[in-house]
């Protein structure tokens, strides 16, 4: 076997086109084991036996999120958009989607949902490139499709509920786990799957370039797009050439930045490309669990009634929010929508087993890989040992107190995506739409080794109770802090960090504030992989080292 137990960490294939782990780094604290298995429920639900010892993945990325040590990160794509931006003969052009513009600011000091929009299209332009787009613009074109998609399967009575097709991790899931319901996930491609062939086929018209002289980039918070760009059902423009060429996440964009000495506070705002520029505040939503279908049902709203929605379904709270599942009723006219929004594959699980055995019958149903959406994407800086539902929230509202402040609100009313339409497209689901804006699934859970349905009720079922979270226990070897309930682990449980048995393991007691010796009020954070020291680190002795990453006492920080 080419892969250690899934009991230890996540197996990760060595031609992974999004995830890499560097091998020597790795300290087997199982933390990517853990949300792999509980929040995106991949890991654990297939047998290495079974899929002849091949890792099944589905990019999300949530693993790197959760490293310690940076084992796990992200396939580089950076350096071969310099290469690109350094041929004269190319022409490189970035989209950006809106979750990078909440969080780039972040390795910067800034605060999390800081929005710098105007900062990151003048740094894509201080590394060379030709073009900058707004990948909301895309996000109104793929709202165009997808809302007319489920009027006509509405209408013509095809597989429902419609399933949205942006997050390209669920893609995957599905067609890994849930190949039975392919026929109702939208054929609408994502915004950028849906930018990269209008780049090279309209665009390129307009502005007399050689389409095969293109470089398109897609600035991402996800790692996913990396394995979704090298589809090969999504190379419509030209022939054996992908619609999209790189995938850059908002962390390597951050970390290029700071190699070519450019701080984002130093940098004069800069606006996008005219022809294709931003979006609506329906396209800026997207990055947020519930902002796909949100920003749906208000075109939808409009190609129902020829009306614009009322001004409560444009900040609809019931899809709004951090929930794992999210399920409402939107009345237009005499059609009742029956809705859901579904954050983490994990609650997807969830979701489709209790839809499965009840009779409801769904309309439409956006689901979203990462917890929170596109904001918290595997490609987006960490927060190791904080609270990341206050960093997401704190992203979340960047998006909508935008959206908030813009005169332009609805996909349909986005002028240029209605001249794009007239010029080249003709209307939604046309012959030309079909062809460059939207796709097709595959079946792929003959990589299972096994009927995908053993898994399809294995999914987290409740939380942990809150008292067993506030419980913890210190190994006495290495001082590595468990939280939760040790005595339910198996007797042959190891400390992650120096594999000590559980019986060397001590219950920390519970003291009062009023009580609590000062020292243990204090905590020292290692600024090297953000562990937490809990107690007064001066006194340990001079040679004390990091469990985790081994660096010396003076790298540790009091917080």
């Amino acid at each position: 076997m080419k892969h250690l137990s899934p009991e230890i960490r996540v197996p990760i294939e060595l031609d992974n086109p999004a995830i890499r782990r560097i091998e020597s780094l790795c300290i087997h604290c199982g933390q990517c084991r853990d949300v792999c298995r509980d929040v995106i429920s991949v890991g654990n639900h297939y047998d290495l036996l079974k899929t002849n010892d091949t890792a099944i993945c589905i990019h999300c990325g949530q693993c790197v999120q959760v490293c310690p040590t940076d084992v796990l990160t992200e396939q580089k794509e950076a350096y071969l958009v310099k290469k690109a931006i350094m041929d004269p003969s190319k022409k490189v052009i970035f989209m950006t989607s809106p979750s990078v513009r909440v969080a780039l600011g972040e390795p910067f000091g800034k605060k999390a949902g800081a929005y710098v929009e105007e900062q990151m299209v003048a740094a894509l332009r201080k590394l060379g490139a030709d073009y900058v787009f707004d990948t909301t613009f895309a996000a109104d074109l793929t709202i165009m499709e997808e809302a007319s998609e489920l009027i006509e399967r509405i209408t013509n009575h095809k597989p429902l509920p419609q399933f949205t097709s942006c997050c390209p991790a669920w893609v995957k899931f599905a067609e890994t786990y849930y190949p039975q319901y392919l026929p109702n996930i939208s054929s609408s491609k994502s915004p950028i799957s849906m930018f990269g062939p209008t780049i090279k086929s309209y665009f390129a018209q307009q502005e007399s370039i050689d389409p095969a002289s293109i470089i398109t980039v897609a600035l991402t918070p996800c790692t996913a797009k990396k394995f979704e760009v090298r589809r090969l059902e999504l190379q419509d423009a030209l022939p054996d050439h992908p619609d999209t060429d790189y995938v850059v996440t908002t962390k390597e964009l951050a970390d290029w930045m700071k190699m070519e000495n450019l701080d984002i506070d130093m940098l004069e705002p800069s606006k996008y490309d005219s022809l294709m520029p931003r979006g609506s505040g329906a396209g800026i939503i997207f990055g947020n669990s519930g902002g796909v279908m949100e920003a749906a049902v208000r075109t939808a709203y409009y190609m129902l009634t020829g009306e614009n929605p009322p001004q409560d379904l444009l900040t609809y709270k019931p899809l709004r929010g951090l929930d794992g599942v999210k399920i409402c009723d939107v009345t237009i006219r005499d059609l009742t929508l029956h809705l859901a929004v579904v954050s983490g594959t994990d609650h997807a699980r969830q979701f489709i087993d209790q839809m499965e055995k009840s009779d409801k019958q769904y309309h439409f149903v956006e689901v979203m890989t990462c917890p929170g959406g596109c904001i918290s994407g595997g490609g987006q800086p960490k927060h190791l040992q904080e609270d990341m539902n206050t960093v997401r929230k704190e992203r979340m509202d960047g998006l909508y107190q935008m959206d908030e402040k813009m005169t332009l609100r609805f996909s349909h009313e986005n002028p240029e995506i209605i001249r794009l339409y007239e010029a080249f497209y003709g209307k939604p689901l046309s012959k030309p739409a079909e062809k460059l804006l939207h796709t097709y699934y595959q079946d792929r859970s003959d990589i299972l080794g096994e009927d995908p349905a053993v898994y399809q009720t294995d999914y987290q079922k409740e939380p942990k109770a809150e008292a067993a979270s506030c419980v913890k226990w210190k190994c006495t070897i290495c001082g590595y802090i468990y939280e939760g309930d040790l005595n339910q682990e198996s007797d042959d449980y190891q400390c992650p960090i120096c594999f000590a048995s559980k019986a060397m393991f001590e219950l920390m007691e519970e003291k009062s504030e009023s009580n609590a010796a000062p020292s243990e009020a204090v905590r020292y954070k290692c600024t090297v992989c953000g562990y937490i020291y809990e107690g007064d680190i001066t006194q340990e002795p001079d040679d004390y080292t990091c469990p985790i990453c081994t660096v010396p006492k003076a790298l540790f920080e009091k917080i």
